[in-house]
């Protein structure tokens, strides 16, 4: 807190977490407290006190991001889809799902079977370019077929 407070002086321009609105806020400083800061919100002109922790000194990137999706889902695959992942030695495999289980589906990659968690799987993109032509890529994805009588 000492470190926070020695860089602040009344009367200068601060960004804030406010933890009401779940946001970043500007105010500034009326008052130097021992634990807090007394800050005029500049939108609302409303006096607050701030805890010197959410005061944001050197600008930092502080947006809630979430992770994005990794892997596939269970119901994303089925047997006999062609499926990738990094092994524990970081080479790119790829091979047929044979079985899909709980948390694991197993793979036929070349002569050896693996066991590979749902969420290290993706898609393969397969290539074919003939001599002289320019490279197409597809996804490889499985076929629906529908059965109507």
């Amino acid at each position: 807190m000492d470190a926070v407070r020695s860089r602040l002086r009344i009367g200068q321009t601060i960004e804030y977490f406010e933890t009401q609105a779940n946001r970043p806020n500007s105010g500034q400083i009326l008052e130097l407290r021992r634990k807090q800061a007394v800050v005029l919100d500049l939108a609302t002109q409303k006096r607050w006190l701030i805890s010197y922790a959410a005061v944001n000194l050197d600008g930092a990137d502080v947006e809630i991001r979430e992770k994005p999706k990794q892997g596939l889902g269970r119901n994303e695959v089925a047997v006999g889809d062609i499926v990738g992942f990094l092994d524990r030695d970081h080479q790119q495999r790829s091979g047929r799902i044979v079985r899909l289980n709980d948390k694991t589906v197993t793979l036929h990659c070349g002569r050896q079977p693996w066991r590979v968690s749902y969420s290290l799987l993706h898609r393969v993109v397969a290539s074919s370019a003939f001599s002289g032509e320019t490279l197409e890529l597809e996804a490889l994805v499985r076929q629906h077929v529908n059965y109507e009588t």
